[in-house]
């Protein structure tokens, strides 16, 4: 009963409202947080000021504070979904979700969770998601541009799978927008492109095989072995 009376509520706020409660329940945790490892220590101290400075350390991110001290992130639910498994008892329910994070300046993640509740399986995706931050490389765009300090596109063709799904991205100069498929906009609006031309194939019935095969993408822009011109196109 407490708990629908809480959702009640929560319903009747504002967006300002709720952005405002989401940042000082933020703000709460990370004071009470007591970091568990070296490297949270370290980003509890003041030591590490920067994600960059912790992705590009190669060390493995344990703990969820350790993101949420360093970088502002917006969120997106890609997709929740109950789930039956059956056992001796009968039939067992759960909830499945995927969430999506990212900063719109060359960060974002994906994770996924599970749970017999609704709202738990979120929070799992999210942390999940958080321990899952990836850094993109972000480029000024077609090859016919000068390179300026404005990274707004991917800095060369890139190719994504995941399951049967293969998304392609390829730089485009300024005023092309967002060329791709409705199911991939978030993830590049996410990531910081902001003008990119796509091609996408294979079929999938799930939102979340193209957003995954989208980010698979963005990551090569940090797996390629670089020349000296494509150096100038993208920020490090």
């Amino acid at each position: 009963m407490i708990q629908r009376k809480q959702r009640g509520r929560r319903e009747k706020e504002t967006d300002e409202e709720r952005i405002a409660r989401e940042l000082s329940e933020k703000e709460k945790a990370l004071e009470k947080w007591v970091p568990k490892t070296r490297l949270g220590r370290a980003v509890k101290a003041g030591k590490i000021m920067s994600i960059d400075e912790v992705i590009d350390s190669g060390e493995r991110i344990l703990e969820p504070q350790i993101v949420d001290s360093l970088v502002a992130l917006e969120q997106e639910l890609i997709e929740v979904s109950k789930t039956t498994r059956v056992v001796r008892a009968g039939r067992k329910f759960s909830y499945r979700a995927a969430i999506m994070i990212g900063d719109k300046n060359g960060h974002i993640g994906i994770g996924t969770g599970k749970d017999t509740e609704r709202f738990p399986a979120i929070e799992k995706a999210t942390r999940s998601a958080k321990l899952n931050l990836k850094k993109i490389y972000l480029g000024s765009g077609a090859w016919e541009e000068q390179p300026t300090e404005d990274k707004h596109s991917v800095p060369f063709k890139v190719v994504g799978k995941y399951g049967g799904v293969s998304v392609t991205l390829m730089p485009a100069p300024k005023g092309t927008g967002l060329v791709v498929g409705k199911n991939i906009r978030k993830v590049m609006e996410f990531a910081g492109v902001r003008n990119v031309w796509s091609k996408a194939r294979g079929s999938s019935a799930t939102k979340l095989n193209f957003v995954n095969a989208a980010i698979n993408a963005l990551e090569q822009t940090g797996k390629a072995r670089l020349s000296d011109d494509i150096e100038k196109k993208i920020s490090k």
